[in-house]
């Protein structure tokens, strides 16, 4: 399953962006969907997760209160709505999927098994 993430770019400090995660041939529907992030010479980090059906969602500390996780059935994509965007929120944000497991929530990059190639965001001041 090769994942797309989109809808990145360049913003400023306080800006909102909204990125989307989407496939092509198969739906996302049955998987569990997480969002990570790559800043350059760091590791990459859980940012959000969002349950299959998209009632359950987790999130980072770090933009807890900012960024907000849904998904969007009818064009099978997973959304990250960030707000007030800060200048560490820049990095790399990838999608990520895998099967899902009632109750259980997977916010490790290797809990997952399918990955998209990633968006660049980037937040100057």
């Amino acid at each position: 399953v090769q994942l797309q993430a989109s809808g990145g770019g360049v913003v400023q400090t306080g800006d909102s962006m909204m990125l989307s995660c989407t496939t092509t041939g198969r739906t996302l529907s049955p998987d569990v969907v997480g969002w990570f992030r790559q800043a350059p010479g760091d590791e990459r980090e859980f940012v959000a997760t969002v349950s299959r059906r998209g009632t359950r969602k987790s999130y980072a500390d770090s933009v807890k209160g900012r960024f907000s996780i849904s998904r969007d059935f009818a064009k099978n994509q997973v959304n990250l709505q960030m707000n007030r965007l800060k200048l560490e929120d820049t990095a790399i944000y990838y999608c990520a999927s895998r099967a899902s497991i009632d109750g259980v929530y997977f916010t490790r990059a290797s809990d997952y098994d399918n990955w998209g190639q990633g968006t660049q965001v980037t937040v100057s001041s």
